[in-house]
């Protein structure tokens, strides 16, 4: 009995260290990968196996390193053809964009098991079943040809993190939709950011000024191209009839300004601005964004949130 049960024994370890050596994926590997309801291009940087199962830790090409996530395999698939033509026609449908463009990324996301279990959040993300990841800012390393070599790195506070993630829930699993108008607005409350940095620094900058009404125009411009779901849509159509007066800004809140934000890197990272002048951008978003969190009970509200799917 014993000399049978340790050959078990041995059998069992071996099949297991075996299975430890022969990962689907491997390190270094280039490889599809759902975030949120779309694909993304992206590479593994590491390979464990714990828990009984493979965990891989991925960087999203065009992204910045912030990104950078722990998944399970189901998340992952190879760059077949088959897939990477999946990979379009997800993105045509989620963003209505018939061009396909690597990196873009919805801005809710889903907590996985995974993400619960290692205190995890971000903007998108699915676990056993397929879903979407966070991306909206396309950056990678230098000598990394696929990214481009000036980026804007903005990261997301921990508390707002989450608050895409229930974004991304309300809407896509509870059948949710922000009530409309909202108030705050956008606009309303850039102009509070506008105040509170006045009163606190005496005098505001002009760079300041420009950089918020920068923050409006591209709002206006990107919300009804990147920042709705498809759930969205037909309530944008009602809010913003087309000859409409008022922008978006004016309607919206600070539930979709924040996927603003995720898409922030992918709308700049091809501008031609000198080092110096992004990095006091990046400064005064990561400052904006910091006002954005001592705020959020008085601007984000679970209870303006309709059942109306």
């Amino acid at each position: 009995m014993g000399s049978a049960s340790a050959a078990v024994k041995d059998e069992s370890d071996e099949s297991g260290d075996e299975k430890k050596e022969t990962g689907t994926f491997r390190e270094g590997e280039k490889v599809l990968a759902y975030h949120g309801p779309l694909i993304y291009d992206t590479k593994i940087q590491k390979a464990e196996f714990r828990k009984k199962e493979w965990r891989y830790f991925v960087h999203y090409l065009g992204w910045s390193k912030t990104w950078d996530e722990w998944v399970g395999a189901d998340r992952l698939m190879k760059p077949t053809e088959e897939n990477l033509e999946k990979q379009k026609k997800l993105f045509k449908t989620q963003t209505g964009d018939n061009k396909h463009s690597k990196g873009r990324v919805p801005a809710g996301k889903q907590k996985s098991a995974a993400e619960k279990e290692e205190v995890k959040t971000d903007n998108n993300k699915p676990s056993g079943t397929r879903g979407k990841k966070r991306k909206l800012d396309p950056v990678v390393e230098a000598k990394d040809s696929e990214e481009p070599e000036q980026v804007l790195k903005i990261s997301l506070p921990g508390t707002l993190k989450k608050q895409l993630v229930d974004d991304w829930e309300f809407i896509t699993q509870m059948g949710k939709l922000v009530k409309l108008p909202r108030s705050p607005s956008v606009e309303d409350i850039l102009k509070k950011y506008l105040d509170f940095k006045s009163k606190r620094d005496g005098a505001v900058e002009d760079s300041l000024s420009e950089v918020l009404n920068g923050l409006k125009t591209y709002f206006d411009k990107a919300l009804p191209a990147m920042l709705l779901y498809p759930q969205e849509r037909a309530q944008y159509a009602s809010a913003v009839p087309q000859g409409s007066t008022s922008g978006p800004c004016t309607i919206y809140g600070a539930e979709h300004l924040l996927r603003l934000f995720v898409k922030l890197s992918e709308l700049l990272v091809y501008t031609n601005m000198e080092q110096e002048a992004l990095l006091q951008l990046q400064q005064k978003l990561t400052d904006f964004l910091k006002f954005l969190q001592r705020n959020q009970s008085s601007f984000f509200s679970f209870e303006l949130w309709l059942s109306c799917i």
